[in-house]
């Protein structure tokens, strides 16, 4: 069975390069990635960088809350998972307007992930949104429904995406009007959750997908995306699927 649903790239292909580097989100691409799947936070200037963790340490040896840092610093910290690569390369946490415009050059989907710092901090995010174009097949995903709420009211436009968790409320999904997708850990990948969402009318896309799945091969309709560090593996399922040059 052929079918060509979207592969995002989870922080770009971060199974091959640095997560939610410039790097890995161009070599998402080279490996026939349809689109991105990124982490947004703000700065504490309010300018929205791209990064997942809420403290740097991890990626920069820098024990800093990102909502605690200037923009300067933020632009001038090296990234690497080891002090090693730090100071050899020469990889920054890039500003989400740096990939947006280099997503619309592309035409590259993004999957844009707001993190709970941005519960107190959403309006830089939002201004972004009113202002900006987002590459068509865009959204926005969270784990955090009062994210959504905000962004569906302020934004109406832009399609949002709960990221379900064990304490989901699947009876309350049909009512959620402010939600258009679901996105879930392939775990979910049940009949019971494809049903529920198919007969809520709002898409699934599944994250932690690694190309060796079996429903990769007869996926059910309601299926909109995989989420991956593989995209190259995902790329091969699905042979005949236009790709990006």
């Amino acid at each position: 069975m052929v079918n060509n649903i979207p592969v995002y790239a989870h922080r770009g292909a971060s199974a091959y390069v640095l997560e939610n580097s410039m790097e890995a989100f161009e070599k998402a691409i080279a490996l026939h990635a349809d689109g991105i799947e990124l982490d947004v936070q703000c700065s504490k200037e309010g300018t929205v960088f791209v990064y997942h963790d809420l403290n740097l340490k991890r990626l920069t040896g820098v024990d800093k809350f990102i909502h605690d840092c200037t923009d300067e610093e933020l632009c001038n910290f090296r990234i690497g998972r080891r002090t090693f690569f730090r100071f050899i390369g020469n990889k920054r946490i890039p500003t989400f307007e740096k990939v947006l415009e280099w997503a619309n050059k592309h035409n590259v989907k993004l999957n844009i992930e707001l993190k709970e710092s941005l519960i107190d901090n959403l309006d830089p995010m939002i201004r972004l949104l009113k202002s900006q174009s987002l590459p068509k097949g865009s959204h926005v995903s969270s784990f955090h429904d009062v994210l959504l709420e905000k962004i569906k009211k302020e934004c109406p436009h832009v399609e949002t995406a709960i990221i379900v968790t064990r304490k989901f409320d699947w009876a309350a999904l049909d009512a959620m009007k402010h939600i258009d997708a679901v996105h879930a850990h392939k775990r979910y990948y049940k009949p019971r959750f494809l049903q529920i969402c198919e007969k809520a009318k709002k898409p699934m896309r599944f994250y932690a997908i690694d190309g060796k799945e079996a429903f990769l091969q007869r996926p059910h309709p309601v299926v909109a995306g995989w989420i991956t560090d593989f995209p190259d593996r995902l790329a091969k399922k699905q042979p005949n699927r236009k790709k990006k040059v």
